[in-house]
């Protein structure tokens, strides 16, 4: 009970801004507002139209057209390929980012390099991936490893070099060796940067997706929303994007959830409460 009553206002006080936006995109639709940037809300389609389609791409019954039912078959390709990249960066990226965080020289050796790649966009690794590994999975797993990979390097780099070395000093002074104190000092000290690192690299793992599944593949929600677009189904596009970010928001609660588990409930993340 105790936990409910905690969730609760939460919940309350995170709806408003959702049905407001709802309320405002259903009368925009109905009376064609024009938004700046010329945005012309009498082209999008209205908040039921979106639900109808999301409720016929899980079920069918609305519309009974190829895209019926076909949402899980989507949504299973699309998060085998979300985990799979980020997964994968994730078991490289914050090996390295320690590994850097407490080596100046492998911090002097890394750095510049991964500073160099970085800003290059994932969109321009595209034409690059496609020649070198081809259409398909590994392709779009591929450009998600690279999107996840940077914050999480970066972020874990940062979170370490900020414990404060009297932690270490106090643990070598209890007879902990190095390697002893980099697991039991070192790394749950700088967990709440690297989950955060993880929190932004899996919302730009969903983001990068749709761009990697439009390479060519024919499941995905990607793939989904591209093909929506050459037939010029609108409501299929927002539904799509709609998932998108239910997915992203439920990936960014898992991670959360799985620090709080492996934490024992210790307080780590203060969003995480």
């Amino acid at each position: 009970m105790p936990r409910v009553k905690k969730i609760v206002p939460k919940v309350l006080l995170a709806l408003p801004v959702p049905v407001l936006v709802v309320i405002l995109w259903s009368q925009g639709v109905k009376y064609g507002w024009t938004l700046p940037f010329d945005i012309r809300l009498a082209r999008v389609p209205s908040p039921t139209t979106v639900m109808r389609r999301i409720a016929d791409l899980a079920f069918g019954g609305y519309f009974d057209d190829p895209y019926s039912t076909m949402l899980w078959k989507h949504t299973y390709a699309s998060l085998v390929r979300v985990f799979s990249g980020f997964g994968l960066a994730a078991l490289i990226g914050v090996p390295l980012g320690v590994l850097m965080g407490r080596s100046k020289i492998a911090s002097a050796m890394l750095e510049p390099t991964i500073n160099l790649i970085r800003p290059i966009p994932v969109t321009a690794w595209v034409p690059l991936t496609l020649i070198m590994i081809g259409i398909g999975d590994r392709s779009t797993i591929f450009l998600v490893f690279l999107a996840a990979l940077f914050p999480i390097i970066l972020n874990t780099v940062t979170a370490v070099e900020q414990v404060p070395e009297r932690l270490l000093e106090a643990a070598a002074m209890l007879g902990t060796s190095k390697g002893k104190a980099l697991w039991k000092v070192v790394f749950p000290a700088a967990l709440p940067g690297i989950i955060g690192g993880l929190r932004v690299a899996v919302g730009l793992a969903w983001a990068l997706l749709v761009v990697g599944e439009m390479t060519g593949i024919t499941v995905g929600l990607g793939a989904m929303i591209t093909e929506a677009k050459n037939v010029s189904k609108t409501d299929l596009i927002v539904a799509g994007m709609f998932i998108i970010g239910i997915l992203g928001f439920l990936s960014d609660r898992l991670i959360v959830w799985i620090v709080k588990l492996v934490a024992h409930g210790r307080p780590i993340l203060p969003t995480a409460k």
